[in-house]
Protein backbone atom coordinates (compact mmCIF):
# COMPACT_ATOMS: atom_id res chain seq x y z
CA UNK A 1 0.00 0.00 0.00
CA UNK A 2 1.36 3.37 -0.96
CA UNK A 3 2.72 5.41 1.92
CA UNK A 4 1.19 8.85 2.40
CA UNK A 5 2.34 11.86 4.37
CA UNK A 6 -0.10 14.39 5.78
CA UNK A 7 0.68 17.71 7.41
CA UNK A 8 -1.46 19.30 10.11
CA UNK A 9 -0.63 22.61 11.73
CA UNK A 10 -1.58 23.10 15.38
CA UNK A 11 -0.69 26.18 17.49
CA UNK A 12 0.23 25.23 21.05
CA UNK A 13 1.92 26.71 24.12
CA UNK A 14 4.23 24.42 26.07
CA UNK A 15 6.76 24.67 28.88
CA UNK A 16 10.08 22.88 28.57
CA UNK A 17 13.08 22.46 30.82
CA UNK A 18 16.68 23.08 29.92
CA UNK A 19 19.89 23.31 31.89
CA UNK A 20 19.11 26.89 32.90
CA UNK A 21 15.60 26.23 34.14
CA UNK A 22 12.08 26.62 32.81
CA UNK A 23 11.72 28.06 29.31
CA UNK A 24 8.46 28.84 27.59
CA UNK A 25 7.95 28.02 23.94
CA UNK A 26 6.34 30.96 22.18
CA UNK A 27 4.22 30.99 19.01
CA UNK A 28 4.73 27.29 18.47
CA UNK A 29 3.52 25.82 15.21
CA UNK A 30 3.25 22.04 14.97
CA UNK A 31 3.15 19.94 11.83
CA UNK A 32 1.84 16.41 12.30
CA UNK A 33 3.32 13.89 9.88
CA UNK A 34 1.31 10.70 9.57
CA UNK A 35 2.74 7.92 7.43
CA UNK A 36 0.62 4.84 6.87
CA UNK A 37 1.26 1.52 5.18
CA UNK A 38 -0.28 -1.94 5.40
CA UNK A 39 1.77 -2.94 8.44
CA UNK A 40 2.00 0.05 10.75
CA UNK A 41 0.96 3.61 11.50
CA UNK A 42 3.63 6.15 12.40
CA UNK A 43 3.01 9.60 13.81
CA UNK A 44 5.60 12.33 14.21
CA UNK A 45 5.40 16.01 15.05
CA UNK A 46 7.72 18.70 13.69
CA UNK A 47 7.50 21.97 15.61
CA UNK A 48 8.71 25.54 15.08
CA UNK A 49 8.90 27.95 18.02
CA UNK A 50 11.10 30.46 19.80
CA UNK A 51 12.04 31.34 23.36
CA UNK A 52 12.22 34.73 25.05
CA UNK A 53 16.02 34.85 25.06
CA UNK A 54 18.01 36.55 27.79
CA UNK A 55 19.97 39.44 26.29
CA UNK A 56 23.67 39.14 27.05
CA UNK A 57 25.90 42.21 26.75
CA UNK A 58 23.27 44.60 25.31
CA UNK A 59 25.74 47.50 25.70
CA UNK A 60 28.47 45.81 23.67
CA UNK A 61 29.75 47.97 20.81
CA UNK A 62 31.66 47.02 17.68
CA UNK A 63 33.23 49.70 15.49
CA UNK A 64 34.80 49.12 12.06
CA UNK A 65 37.96 51.07 11.17
CA UNK A 66 38.77 49.16 7.98
CA UNK A 67 37.69 48.80 5.26
CA UNK A 68 36.20 52.24 4.74
CA UNK A 69 32.84 52.59 3.02
CA UNK A 70 33.14 51.56 -0.67
CA UNK A 71 36.92 51.44 -0.38
CA UNK A 72 38.71 49.81 -3.33
CA UNK A 73 41.45 47.20 -2.98
CA UNK A 74 43.59 45.13 -5.31
CA UNK A 75 42.96 41.39 -5.22
CA UNK A 76 44.80 39.64 -2.42
CA UNK A 77 44.87 39.98 1.35
CA UNK A 78 42.35 42.58 2.52
CA UNK A 79 42.86 44.21 5.95
CA UNK A 80 40.04 44.33 8.51
CA UNK A 81 40.19 46.27 11.75
CA UNK A 82 37.57 46.57 14.51
CA UNK A 83 37.28 48.12 17.95
CA UNK A 84 35.18 46.27 20.54
CA UNK A 85 33.83 47.80 23.75
CA UNK A 86 31.82 46.53 26.73
CA UNK A 87 32.33 42.89 25.77
CA UNK A 88 34.72 40.21 27.14
CA UNK A 89 36.56 39.71 23.87
CA UNK A 90 39.83 37.80 23.96
CA UNK A 91 41.58 34.64 22.90
CA UNK A 92 41.19 32.95 26.31
CA UNK A 93 37.38 33.32 26.43
CA UNK A 94 35.90 30.25 24.80
CA UNK A 95 32.77 30.96 22.78
CA UNK A 96 33.10 34.73 22.80
CA UNK A 97 34.14 35.89 19.38
CA UNK A 98 33.69 38.30 16.52
CA UNK A 99 31.87 36.82 13.54
CA UNK A 100 31.90 38.15 10.00
CA UNK A 101 29.67 37.32 7.02
CA UNK A 102 30.59 38.25 3.45
CA UNK A 103 27.79 38.42 0.87
CA UNK A 104 25.44 36.02 2.72
CA UNK A 105 28.15 33.38 3.08
CA UNK A 106 28.75 31.32 6.20
CA UNK A 107 29.99 33.14 9.31
CA UNK A 108 33.70 33.13 10.07
CA UNK A 109 34.78 33.53 13.70
CA UNK A 110 37.78 35.64 14.70
CA UNK A 111 39.68 35.81 17.98
CA UNK A 112 41.41 39.05 17.08
CA UNK A 113 39.89 42.43 16.09
CA UNK A 114 42.60 42.91 13.45
CA UNK A 115 43.07 40.35 10.68
CA UNK A 116 43.46 39.88 6.92
CA UNK A 117 41.45 37.78 4.49
CA UNK A 118 42.33 36.63 0.98
CA UNK A 119 39.64 37.85 -1.46
CA UNK A 120 39.22 37.70 -5.21
CA UNK A 121 37.76 40.43 -7.43
CA UNK A 122 34.21 41.38 -6.55
CA UNK A 123 31.93 43.70 -4.64
CA UNK A 124 31.47 42.71 -1.01
CA UNK A 125 29.19 43.49 1.89
CA UNK A 126 30.54 42.56 5.28
CA UNK A 127 28.40 42.15 8.37
CA UNK A 128 30.43 41.93 11.58
CA UNK A 129 28.73 41.04 14.86
CA UNK A 130 29.36 39.70 18.34
CA UNK A 131 27.94 36.45 19.74
CA UNK A 132 26.84 35.40 23.21
CA UNK A 133 27.88 32.40 25.30
CA UNK A 134 25.55 30.15 23.24
CA UNK A 135 26.95 31.34 19.92
CA UNK A 136 23.82 33.39 19.17
CA UNK A 137 24.21 36.80 17.53
CA UNK A 138 23.83 39.83 19.80
CA UNK A 139 21.02 41.87 18.29
CA UNK A 140 20.96 45.26 20.00
CA UNK A 141 21.95 48.40 18.08
CA UNK A 142 25.73 48.69 18.27
CA UNK A 143 26.28 44.92 18.60
CA UNK A 144 26.85 44.68 14.84
CA UNK A 145 28.11 46.77 11.93
CA UNK A 146 28.00 46.48 8.13
CA UNK A 147 29.91 47.99 5.22
CA UNK A 148 30.40 47.63 1.45
CA UNK A 149 33.82 47.55 -0.24
CA UNK A 150 35.30 46.49 -3.58
CA UNK A 151 38.17 44.28 -4.68
CA UNK A 152 39.60 44.67 -8.18
CA UNK A 153 37.88 46.24 -11.18
CA UNK A 154 34.24 46.20 -10.06
CA UNK A 155 31.35 48.50 -9.19
CA UNK A 156 29.60 49.22 -5.89
CA UNK A 157 26.23 47.73 -5.07
CA UNK A 158 23.32 49.97 -6.17
CA UNK A 159 22.28 52.19 -3.29
CA UNK A 160 19.42 50.79 -1.28
CA UNK A 161 17.95 51.86 2.05
CA UNK A 162 16.07 48.58 2.39
CA UNK A 163 16.73 46.29 5.37
CA UNK A 164 18.28 42.89 4.75
CA UNK A 165 19.16 39.58 6.43
CA UNK A 166 22.35 38.14 7.87
CA UNK A 167 22.12 34.46 8.88
CA UNK A 168 24.26 33.37 11.83
CA UNK A 169 22.91 29.82 12.16
CA UNK A 170 22.86 27.30 10.59
CA UNK A 171 25.95 27.06 8.42
CA UNK A 172 25.64 25.49 4.99
CA UNK A 173 26.01 21.72 5.25
CA UNK A 174 25.64 21.69 9.05
CA UNK A 175 24.64 18.30 10.42
CA UNK A 176 22.28 17.41 13.27
CA UNK A 177 21.32 14.20 15.00
CA UNK A 178 17.73 13.03 14.65
CA UNK A 179 15.69 14.68 17.42
CA UNK A 180 18.23 17.47 17.96
CA UNK A 181 16.91 21.02 18.10
CA UNK A 182 17.85 23.09 15.03
CA UNK A 183 18.43 26.81 15.64
CA UNK A 184 17.73 29.46 12.98
CA UNK A 185 19.51 32.60 14.18
CA UNK A 186 19.47 35.76 12.07
CA UNK A 187 19.98 39.51 12.14
CA UNK A 188 17.90 42.15 10.37
CA UNK A 189 20.23 44.97 9.29
CA UNK A 190 19.02 48.48 8.48
CA UNK A 191 15.47 48.05 9.72
CA UNK A 192 13.28 47.46 12.76
CA UNK A 193 10.90 44.50 12.72
CA UNK A 194 8.23 46.37 14.70
CA UNK A 195 8.57 49.94 13.45
CA UNK A 196 8.98 48.93 9.80
CA UNK A 197 6.30 46.18 9.93
CA UNK A 198 8.69 43.47 8.78
CA UNK A 199 8.44 39.72 8.93
CA UNK A 200 10.77 36.81 8.25
CA UNK A 201 9.39 33.78 6.46
CA UNK A 202 11.18 30.49 7.09
CA UNK A 203 10.67 27.53 4.78
CA UNK A 204 12.11 24.08 5.33
CA UNK A 205 10.79 21.84 2.58
CA UNK A 206 7.00 21.83 2.95
CA UNK A 207 7.16 23.42 6.42
CA UNK A 208 6.44 27.13 6.65
CA UNK A 209 6.81 29.52 9.60
CA UNK A 210 6.65 33.31 9.98
CA UNK A 211 8.04 35.49 12.74
CA UNK A 212 7.83 39.26 13.35
CA UNK A 213 10.62 39.32 15.96
CA UNK A 214 14.34 38.64 15.70
CA UNK A 215 14.42 35.88 18.29
CA UNK A 216 16.14 32.68 17.11
CA UNK A 217 13.63 30.15 15.79
CA UNK A 218 13.97 26.54 16.95
CA UNK A 219 12.90 23.48 14.96
CA UNK A 220 12.41 20.12 16.60
CA UNK A 221 12.03 16.62 15.09
CA UNK A 222 12.97 17.31 11.47
CA UNK A 223 12.99 13.97 9.61
CA UNK A 224 16.27 12.38 8.62
CA UNK A 225 17.72 13.59 5.34
CA UNK A 226 18.83 16.75 3.59
CA UNK A 227 16.74 19.89 4.09
CA UNK A 228 16.85 23.26 2.32
CA UNK A 229 16.37 26.11 4.82
CA UNK A 230 15.15 29.33 3.19
CA UNK A 231 14.66 32.71 4.88
CA UNK A 232 12.95 35.66 3.22
CA UNK A 233 12.54 39.16 4.66
CA UNK A 234 9.49 41.15 3.55
CA UNK A 235 6.89 43.59 4.81
CA UNK A 236 3.96 42.21 6.78
CA UNK A 237 1.57 43.37 4.05
CA UNK A 238 3.32 40.99 1.65
CA UNK A 239 5.39 43.59 -0.20
CA UNK A 240 8.70 42.07 -1.27
CA UNK A 241 12.13 43.63 -0.83
CA UNK A 242 14.31 44.03 -3.92
CA UNK A 243 17.80 43.93 -2.38
CA UNK A 244 20.19 41.02 -3.07
CA UNK A 245 20.42 40.11 0.62
CA UNK A 246 16.73 40.07 1.56
CA UNK A 247 16.74 36.27 1.27
CA UNK A 248 19.23 33.54 2.14
CA UNK A 249 19.27 29.76 2.01
CA UNK A 250 21.36 26.97 3.50
CA UNK A 251 21.28 23.19 3.29
CA UNK A 252 21.32 21.15 6.51
CA UNK A 253 21.49 17.39 7.10
CA UNK A 254 19.66 15.39 9.79
CA UNK A 255 21.34 12.06 10.45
Amino acid sequence: MKKTTLYFCLPILLLVFDSCGLKEKREEKIFELVGADSLEMEKKEVSFYFYEEEKEYPDAIIEMFAPLSNQKFSSGRIPFEFNIKNYPFGENLDGFKLNTILNSGDPVGHNSPIFQQELNEGTYRIVAYLVDSQGLALKEFGNYVDRDFMVGNTRPFPYSAEPYLALNLPANGQTYLEGEEVTIDFLVIGGDMLLDNLKVEIKVGDFHYEITEINPVRILNLPKGEHLVQLNLSYQDGKELDGPFSSVQKTIIVQ
